[in-house]
């Protein structure tokens, strides 16, 4: 059995499998933010030429993740058919609310697995699912990578929370984790296209909200946070935190149930039975 207090995971982060996934995120945080960085003209189709690159940087990033933890032992064969079980799961659910007033209903499947299953499970959940539900839904653009990215973070960052918290606090914890990582969301959706659009600007504010190109960082970040409250936090984002909401509070503790005994029940993630320390004499 586990030890008190704490919930066997179904994929431990190894040293080689922590290395990839702190590049891979600091590569795909660079992939957000680089229009910040440096002078882009609004108006191009920047992301419509890098974003292939980005998906086929993504591929082996899973590819190298996955195959770490299978060499270190965190992962085996009953682990990756839970991760395709689970990533089917979210693609179906994806197409029952995505496009109504910011009802996301893949999300809070997502945490509650990157919970029980851990931060590298998470991860490439998180990629997988976003992958399966665009074939489903014709999703597949510019904006799939980077859609893949924000769900590995979050479903990495529900692995990353503290362990030793349970029962009704970790409920709260998965609630409250799963309305910020909404926003969170909604705000990384807008940074990927907003220095490349034009006319921006919204007759109730009355100063500017487009990218200016070659302002300076601090002036350029302010105009995407006012830009992201005014267009998205107050409909998309807020529906999506709403839905995460009800839906960890009122179907989490079954799914984090249903979830821990198929955790249970695989070889992986559970202490080796002790040796005997006393043989009969001969």
């Amino acid at each position: 059995m586990s030890r008190p207090g704490r919930v066997a995971q179904a994929v431990r982060v190894g040293s080689r499998s922590a290395v990839v996934l702190t590049l891979a995120s600091l590569a795909g945080l660079m992939m957000f933010a680089w229009p910040l960085l440096v002078r882009v003209e609004p108006g191009s189709t920047q992301h419509g030429t890098d974003a292939p690159f980005v998906f086929v940087g993504i591929l082996p990033i899973l590819i190298i993740v996955v195959l770490a933890e299978l060499s270190e032992g965190g992962m085996d064969a009953k682990a990756l058919a839970m991760l395709g079980v689970l990533s089917a799961v979210n693609a179906a659910l994806r197409p029952l609310g995505a496009g109504t007033a910011g009802i996301e209903t893949v999300f809070f499947v997502l945490v509650l697995a990157g919970r029980v299953f851990g931060p590298g499970f998470g991860f490439v959940l998180g990629c997988t699912s976003m992958f399966a539900s665009a074939l489903l839904t014709a999703g597949i653009g510019p904006w799939l990578p980077f859609q893949m990215l924000g769900s590995a973070w979050i479903g990495m960052g529900a692995g990353l929370l503290p362990r030793r918290v349970t029962g009704k606090a970790e409920l709260a914890m998965l609630a409250a984790y799963g309305v910020v990582v909404a926003y969170l969301f909604g705000f990384l959706m807008n940074l990927w296209f907003w220095p490349f659009i034009t006319g921006a600007e919204v007759s109730y504010y009355p100063g500017q909200i487009s990218y200016v190109p070659g302002a300076p960082i601090w002036d350029n970040l302010h105009r995407f946070v006012v830009f992201t409250v005014l267009t998205s936090t107050a409909g998309w984002d807020t529906g999506r935190a709403i839905t995460n909401l009800v839906a960890i509070l009122v179907v989490g503790p079954a799914v984090l149930a249903t979830l821990r005994r198929a955790s249970r029940k695989a070889s992986y993630g559970l202490p080796r039975p002790p040796v005997p320390q006393n043989r009969p004499a001969e």
